[in-house]
């Protein structure tokens, strides 16, 4: 058995490297082909390439295709540049602005993920005849010795820790993924970068959105839907006007800085938050920091990979408590997980209860479950509640 999982020589393993031309790809594919893997190295083209060549330091981007390629060429296995601009804008760009414009914060890189890569990538992958693909991801592939079936689990270290974005990798994706850092250091992984003499050993993560300037969110969706910059108001809960905006697009739940009105406190000098983004009624709703203290969490589009429980029903209260699953959740990637109880639902739906109110919670984020490290799975917010009491999806 070789060191990803086949019961034959590594020279007659083939393994398609996801490659987005950062260190972390690079030394993948560079330490697999060290191995005696038959490696082929494929990178995405996913935006405009005039631009990507401006903008240095986010993934797939002009600069960083050339470094890929420099890798491959340098170490001696093929490489590939497949042009995804279409897939990429109707599939991440188009959703994320759709989000934006209905009031919702969303995250690109998961729809990324869950589509151009895991599902289109994967595709060319087996025509390719690989056995399995890698990526530079830093989360952890672990084979159940009684199930025998692949599970997610966090990554050794937390700080690098991916898995918030990889929950809507499928059990079938899985069995065909491997992510050799997972039990990894970042610093071990520009060590191995800088023994093979690896020429982005010392090149920065990348820390934006690819597709996104600077983090301008607000800039990307007036570019492509100019209508989206749509003057309303700025309201306290209790209904009085305290402003006015450019469009519900510069905001988010839980925002408190540039809000655009004044000194943006109350009677008591407590600041005020964005408590809720209404985008029929084109008006931004703000109030005290309690105001977004949410106990009850609805999700959408679940992916679970974990055996689920049928549906236990919306009508009694009780046996929501009874039947529950024990786990915990992480509500923003860089939150610790917290502990909840999950209820599944029928059409891929299902509720948490959040055994603490937390703050700040969006729709159009991801609730991501865990049962100590590995991952079960998760959803899409869809809204959040601040009552116990339970109401179906």
């Amino acid at each position: 058995m070789n060191s990803l999982g086949f019961d034959k020589p590594e020279r007659d393993t083939r393994v398609v490297v996801a490659m987005s031309g950062g260190v972390d790809s690079s030394t993948v594919a560079a330490l697999l082909h060290e191995q005696g893997y038959d490696v082929v190295g494929v990178t995405l083209q996913l935006y405009d390439y005039g631009a990507a060549l401006a903008k240095k330091g986010a993934c797939c981007a002009g600069q960083d295709i050339y470094d890929a390629k420099r890798v491959a060429e340098e170490k001696g296995f093929p490489h590939y540049v497949l042009n995804y601009e279409d897939k990429f804008r109707q599939s991440v760009v188009d959703d994320f602005v759709d989000s934006y414009l209905q009031g919702e914060t969303p995250i690109p890189c998961v729809k990324c993920n869950q589509t151009v890569k895991f599902r289109d990538l994967l595709k060319v992958a087996k025509d390719l005849n690989a056995d399995c693909m890698a990526t530079g991801h830093y989360i952890q592939r672990v084979v159940n010795p009684e199930t025998h079936r692949a599970e997610l689990h966090r990554a050794l270290d937390t700080g690098k820790d991916q898995s918030y974005f990889l929950f809507a990798t499928t059990q079938k994706q899985l069995e065909f993924l491997r992510f050799p850092l997972g039990g990894w250091t970042k610093d071990i992984t520009r060590q191995h970068a800088e023994r093979l003499g690896l020429l982005v050993c010392d090149k920065p993560d990348s820390q934006d959105i690819c597709f996104v300037p600077n983090g301008d969110y607000a800039s990307v969706v007036k570019k492509i839907k100019p209508e989206a910059q749509r003057p309303g108001d700025i309201k306290h809960m209790d209904g009085r006007v305290l402003g006015r905006h450019d469009g519900v697009i510069g905001y988010t739940i839980g925002q408190r800085k540039g809000l655009g009105i004044g000194g943006g406190h109350n009677d008591s000098n407590d600041p005020f938050y964005v408590v809720k983004i209404d985008p029929v009624q084109n008006t931004v709703i703000v109030g005290p920091r309690e105001a977004l203290a949410r106990d009850v969490v609805h999700l959408k589009d679940c992916n679970w990979l974990m055996d689920m429980p049928a549906d236990t029903g919306a009508d009694d209260p009780e046996k929501y408590r009874t039947q529950g699953i024990k786990l915990s959740v992480k509500l923003r990637s860089v939150m610790t997980p917290i502990a909840a109880t999950f209820i599944p639902q029928s059409g891929g739906h299902a509720v948490l209860y959040l055994d603490a109110p937390q703050f700040g919670i969006s729709p159009g984020q991801a609730a991501v479950c865990y049962a100590d490290n590995r991952v079960l799975g998760g959803g899409w917010i869809t809204r959040t509640e601040s009552t116990a009491l339970p109401i179906a999806a």
